[in-house]
């Protein structure tokens, strides 16, 4: 696969992003028990050196309490894929959930134009996300999502320009919850960093990992 177009972030930046975070901060420091303990063990987790992990900002409706990160797998200046990961809190409980935790994804990358046309892909794509979480013992429930193949082709003065494939990746599924009600979500990002890695066409991380189906990689050995 090669690069993923651009990194995820949209915000215009400055001073509001600024002020944004330190709200965010505020929200955090008041936030239920489970989700601060839930956001600590996401902040701790150790993930691969090849993909680059950092806050943004998380969506405002989508739950009372919301965290978000923003990842790509680098491979020297070029980015091989790239997704974000949200965790959403109701401490109500929601009834689409089935539990007080949601975790939604978004992952991409581009394709080569053979590979686009594989009519199982979408099938394959799905079975990285839930088996990424298998093969951690991840216990989740009520998963959903799309997958979505695009095209793009140039004419005119763009005529130059090869034509382009990417797959993209949405998702969500509600985090079995452990002691205290907190989910394992540091065991969650590993395991949707597994996903991103397979997307990017990198090797697995380590034995565990190569009951994944995997396609075949598109680069030659990489320098350690």
């Amino acid at each position: 696969m090669a690069a993923a177009q651009g990194r995820l972030s949209d915000g215009a930046g400055g001073m509001d992003e600024a002020k944004d975070t330190e709200k965010d901060r505020r929200e955090a420091d008041t936030a239920p028990r489970p989700f601060r303990a839930a956001v600590d063990a996401l902040r701790a987790a150790r993930l691969r050196p090849q993909i680059e992990v950092e806050p943004t900002p998380p969506p405002k409706r989508l739950a009372p309490y919301a965290h978000a990160l923003e990842a790509a797998v680098v491979d020297g200046d070029e980015d091989l894929a790239d997704g974000r990961l949200v965790l959403l809190h109701d401490p109500a409980g929601h009834d689409a959930w089935q539990g007080t935790f949601r975790l939604v994804t978004l992952v991409r990358a581009e394709l080569e134009p053979e590979m686009a046309a594989d009519p199982l892909l979408p099938e394959v794509c799905w079975s990285w996300l839930t088996g990424a979480l298998q093969t951690r013992g991840l216990t989740y429930g009520e998963p959903s999502g799309t997958v979505t193949r695009a095209s793009s082709h140039y004419f005119g003065g763009l005529a130059a320009r090869p034509a382009a494939s990417q797959i993209e990746i949405r998702a969500s599924w509600t985090p079995r919850e452990g002691l205290g009600g907190v989910p394992d979500t540091a065991a969650h990002l590993a395991s949707w960093c597994d996903l991103l890695a397979q997307v990017a066409g990198l090797p697995p991380a380590g034995p565990g990992d190569a009951s994944v189906v995997t396609l075949p990689q598109r680069r030659g050995p990489q320098s350690r």
